[in-house]
């Protein structure tokens, strides 16, 4: 089973920094339509994703979870169905092995569906990101950023950008 492997703030939505609540969340421009790529070459989708502000105190899980009820749902009504969403919750100083980029969510996520990491992808706005692509050995990366990153197999300044070139390039997924 292939995958797609999202961070959320700063790929799923707009990162305004530490976003908890409906109010504060806006989803990135043409996400919708640069998740059905994925699916129509029968993807799974993952959220992986570093929720510091919960271990630090700025928000709650209880919050967490409402937003994330919520953006599931709007992805319901558009068609996208997310397998599953692991978080880390915990403050960075705690170096816990699910924090970004260690490998505990791409673990968990192994220990529940038979995953072909060789034919994954992971996308992300920070080198976090593609490291833990990396050191879960996913094959391949999209940065989303104002630079280049070297170390991913592609990059762009944003999920519109993404999305318009893989509607001309969908043999790359």
């Amino acid at each position: 089973m292939r995958a797609l492997f999202l961070d959320r703030d700063g790929i799923i939505n707009v990162d305004y920094g530490y976003v908890s609540t409906i109010e504060k969340f806006e989803f990135s421009r043409d996400i919708f339509e640069f998740l059905q790529l994925f699916i129509e070459r029968d993807y799974k989708l993952f959220i992986v994703t570093n929720q510091s502000g919960i271990g630090r105190g700025y928000y709650t899980l209880e919050d967490f979870n409402t937003l994330t009820k919520w953006m599931l749902e709007r992805f319901k009504a558009k068609g996208i169905s997310i397998e599953e969403v692991y978080y880390c919750p915990h403050a960075p100083e705690l170096n816990c092995h699910c924090r970004k980029p260690s490998t505990g969510m791409i673990e968990s996520a192994l220990d529940n569906y038979p995953l072909e990491l060789n034919n994954s992808w992971i996308v992300g706005d920070k080198e976090s990101d593609i490291a833990l692509g990396d050191n879960a050995m996913i094959a391949n990366s999209i940065f989303i950023g104002d630079t280049i990153s070297s170390k991913a197999t592609l990059s762009f300044d944003s999920i519109s950008s993404a999305n318009s070139y893989l509607q001309t390039h969908k043999e790359i997924i």
